[in-house]
């Protein structure tokens, strides 16, 4: 209302200034024309020399108040040519100046005037709204110079409200918190966005005044929600979908990986008065992404700090499977515990414990990935597997038992007959038992092979050495069977002659 007022005033100012102007122009070239016609009776149309105007002259050249002030060179007496007359310049008498700066206090008079009247008109004003789903809107109507006209309040729909106060409308939402000459105020309690709108605000008087107070609902987006569209295998790559549902402006979502965005393909859909925004990315993914946090965040105006929804992917892969033994040597007697460490997604339900070639002992119990047999024996030595499956694979360990046989240690006391004291070996104690102690370990059995072996080898030494002497003996019986008979003369009767028919076999001596 005041900004009306003020251009008004500022519109009377203008047109009042245009108006004084083109008055005292118009008196102004009217005094211009009655002052020529004068000066051309007394002085014609041409003129040659002019000397400048007496005292006399010029207070005859006055009339109705114009007094005209003419300075004009001389010409040269051989320059004889019709000239017009110079401009001349005019000073009101101060009589007709305050007749002529009249226009200009009449507007301002019109002016204060019509500010006055304007003061006292009425006027009312609304104030725009904005609140959340759900809150408590106020809207309030202030007045100026009310005099008890009817005042009014409607909804978007034009539907009255209140009637000076007085509830129009059967909504329990709608109360009236204040009415007074000065400002109306009503409280919409559990807004939603179908309040949302233009609500008038009347005061009627003899011209009807209104305002429109804009109630604008905002809708926060709830925390978002992670949609899992295909599920991630080892390998492949997973789509991931955040989600919000509704909210109002729309939503911004982001997916964020160790402090960095990723980027994602983001789509929006309009339910009327709210919005749905999805992000979906695509994530390609191994083994050791299983477990990874990831997150989906949420940022809107009505906010004051983001919403985040954490996931942690599930990547799934076959399973691997290590048997851990126990340490150190097992020998007869001892328990054995092994257990089967399987790594898989999902986690295989069942592990399998087998020997290979073998049935499991009668003392062996299993205990999910656990396998134990008591009293070990020599009898229970072999390969023992561990399997484990899920739907992505299959995987096994295996396991080498070898069980020593029991070693005893027995302590060996001194010869009595010998009172002298042990001699302490590489230094040793007399006092540490190590120093008398015998193992009965596998060094007798080294022993004993090494004697079977010496025998053996003198048994052979033996027998090459009699067949040698035989051999030797044989040889020399022979040269000296030869030698005998070819003295007698007999050896080439008995070779040549070979009359006797029941010899079957020669020999001949050379």
């Amino acid at each position: 209302m005041i900004v009306i007022i003020a251009i008004t005033v500022i519109t009377a100012i203008v047109i009042a200034t245009k108006t004084f102007h083109e008055g005292t122009s118009d008196r102004i070239s009217h005094y211009s024309r009655l002052r020529r016609g004068h000066r051309k009776k007394q002085l014609g149309c041409a003129v040659k020399e002019q000397a400048p105007l007496s005292r006399a002259s010029r207070r005859s050249a006055v009339k109705d108040g114009v007094e005209l002030s003419r300075a004009v060179k001389p010409r040269s007496s051989s320059a004889q040519r019709v000239h017009s007359e110079p401009p001349a310049q005019y000073t009101m008498r101060p009589g007709l100046r305050s007749l002529l700066l009249s226009p200009p206090l009449s507007v301002a008079l019109c002016a204060l005037i019509l500010l006055s009247l304007c003061f006292r008109c009425q006027a009312v004003q609304a104030e725009n709204v904005t609140v959340l789903e759900g809150g408590t809107a106020q809207i309030s109507c202030r007045l100026q110079n009310y005099d008890g006209s009817i005042v009014v309040i409607q909804n978007p729909r034009r539907q009255t409200l209140f009637f000076n106060g007085t509830r129009a409308l059967k909504d329990d939402r709608f109360q009236m918190v204040l009415f007074t000459p000065r400002l109306v105020r009503i409280a919409l309690s559990n807004v939603s966005v179908w309040d949302e709108g233009g609500y008038f605000c009347q005061l009627y008087t003899d011209d009807t005044h209104h305002q429109v107070a804009t109630l604008t609902v905002s809708v926060p987006p709830e925390t978002p929600t992670v949609e899992v569209k295909t599920e991630a295998v080892e390998g492949g790559e997973v789509v991931l979908v955040c989600l919000s549902p509704r909210s109002k402006p729309p939503a911004t979502l982001r997916w964020m990986r160790d402090r960095r965005e990723i980027p994602g393909e983001v789509s929006q859909q309009d339910y009327g008065k709210t919005y749905s925004v999805s992000n979906t990315i695509r994530i390609p993914v191994e083994r050791r992404d299983n477990g990874a946090p990831i997150s989906c965040e949420a940022l809107h105006p009505s906010l004051p700090q983001k919403k985040i929804r954490h996931y942690r992917l599930d990547v799934h892969f076959a399973p691997t499977v290590r048997i851990i033994p126990p340490p150190g040597i097992l020998r007869e007697g001892d328990s054995l515990s092994l257990l089967c460490s399987v790594i898989g997604n999902p986690l295989p339900r069942n592990v399998q414990w087998s020997r290979v070639n073998d049935t499991l002992p009668e003392r062996a119990e299993t205990a999910g990935p656990t396998l134990t047999v008591s009293r070990l024996s020599q009898a229970h030595n072999g390969t023992y597997l561990c399997q484990a499956h899920n739907n992505y694979g299959r995987a096994a360990d295996h396991y080498t038992l070898l069980v020593y046989e029991n070693v005893s240690v027995t302590p060996t006391a001194p010869p009595t007959s010998v009172p002298t004291s042990l001699t302490p070996i590489d230094g040793a104690s007399p006092r540490d038992p190590g120093a008398v102690v015998e193992t009965q370990s596998a060094v007798p059995y080294a022993v004993i092979g090494g004697i079977l072996a010496l025998l053996v080898f003198a048994v052979i030494c033996v027998l090459i050495v009699t067949i040698w002497c035989s051999v030797r003996q044989k040889g020399s019986y022979l040269t000296h069977e030869a030698s005998g008979l070819d003295e007698h003369g007999e050896v080439q009767e008995a070779f040549l002659n070979g009359n006797d028919s029941r010899e079957g076999k020669k020999e001949y001596l050379l």
